[in-house]
Parts: C-alpha cells; sequence; structure tokens
C-alpha cells in the first residue's frame, strides 16, 4: 500500500473541547456555554455536526450526557432551545462508550460499547476507519489519546470567562508537555475563539531534547 493510500485510509481523531479561559471545562451555577454562545457559533456547531464524526466518550461522559440529552427532550426540561436542539441532536450520531462498568445493550440510540482498552481499541480503528473521529468530553479519555500520541487535531473553544472560583474539571492537569503548531483560527459574535492545532507530545523541554 502506498504512504497516499494508507494516510487515506486512516481515520483522523480529533480532540474537542470547549474551555474558560482558565482552563475549565464547566463551572457550578453557570448555564451551559457559560451562557456565552451567539449566532455566528451556533451555525458553526450546526456545520460541524454534518461533518460525519464518530464520537468518541468514556462511561461518566455518557452517563451524563445520555441523561441530559433524555431531558432535552421532554417538555418543560428547562434547557434553552439552543442547548435542547444541541443535546438531542447527539441522539442521532455513532457514538463509541469505553467502559469497563457498563453494561451492553446500551440505552442511548447509536451508541456502541467498547469494553476492552480504548487506547488499543482507537488506534485500531483509526487504521481501518475512513470517517473522522473526535472525543465528546471525556477529559481523561482525550488525556490518554493524545499522551499515546493517536490525536490528528486538537481543537479548543475558548469562551471569554475566568471562573476561578467556581470552575470544575481542569483540562491540563495530568498532561504531557505538547508543542502545539496552529492550523486554524476564528473567532465567532466577537468574543469566542476556536484554536486548532497539530499536536506533537513531548518527552521533555525543547532545550533538554536530544538532537
Amino acid at each position: 500500500m502506498s504512504e497516499t493510500t494508507a494516510e487515506a485510509s486512516s481515520a483522523q481523531l480529533m480532540v474537542d473541547l470547549i474551555i474558560s479561559l482558565d482552563g475549565y471545562a464547566s463551572a457550578e451555577g453557570w448555564p451551559g456555554w457559560w451562557g456565552l454562545e451567539g449566532p455566528e457559533y451556533l451555525a458553526w456547531l450546526e456545520e460541524e455536526g454534518e461533518k460525519g464524526y464518530t464520537f468518541l466518550l468514556g462511561a461518566n461522559t455518557y452517563r451524563l450526557m445520555s441523561g441530559m440529552s433524555g431531558e432535552a427532550a421532554a417538555e418543560g426540561s428547562g434547557y434553552s432551545e439552543n442547548e435542547g436542539a444541541s443535546l438531542t441532536g447527539l441522539t442521532a450520531v455513532p457514538k463509541i462508550v469505553f467502559s469497563s462498568t457498563l453494561q451492553a445493550p446500551l440505552t442511548w440510540p447509536n451508541s456502541e460499547l467498547v469494553t476492552r482498552n480504548a487506547v488499543e481499541a482507537v488506534t485500531e480503528m483509526k487504521r481501518t476507519g475512513t470517517g473522522p473521529l473526535s472525543t465528546l468530553g471525556s477529559l481523561s479519555l482525550a488525556r490518554s489519546l493524545l499522551t499515546a500520541g493517536l490525536v490528528d487535531r486538537f481543537r479548543l473553544v475558548v469562551f471569554p470567562v475566568i471562573t476561578g472560583r467556581t470552575g470544575r474539571e481542569r483540562i491540563y492537569d495530568g498532561y504531557p508537555d505538547v508543542a502545539l503548531e496552529m492550523v486554524d483560527s476564528r473567532t465567532f459574535d466577537g468574543r469566542i475563539q476556536l484554536l486548532e492545532y497539530v499536536p506533537t507530545v513531548l518527552s521533555g523541554p525543547p532545550g533538554t531534547l536530544a538532537d
């Protein structure tokens, strides 16, 4: 198989995270998207949803998101229209859930349970698959896949808020050192910043590496 053919048959993996400026994935008492989503960002989310991603997630994220999706589909859920549409739309998307504690069959439609080691499983998916893969939340899973060198794109959507007192789920704790080559950036609604990188895991600071 030629290099070009091999690249064409390899599924690309993206770690995709939304964060506060100080690196938290969420904050206690704040609404989804920190209440700062706007029409440009929401339109972009809709476009992204049409790109055919298969989402990868862990057990905790599965429990959280499947529950929220079910709640959003009910009348009087309390979610905003945009939050509800985003959550219910995930039902139709293919999802692969890595867990040794959940039991098949999973109740959230279009969810496949994988009980084997996530790094080994995703390595095989990338080798044999043709469609794009993306993490959905699942901070520990994303960290493991990045550390293993499996991530092709590292994408952040940075919301202009600091949640030093209420922030939950620090994203970068436990990460290795990573060099990032920017390949895309844009601003939504004059305030939300998208940053997309090609990541390279480092064994140490650049000045300490052998030639």
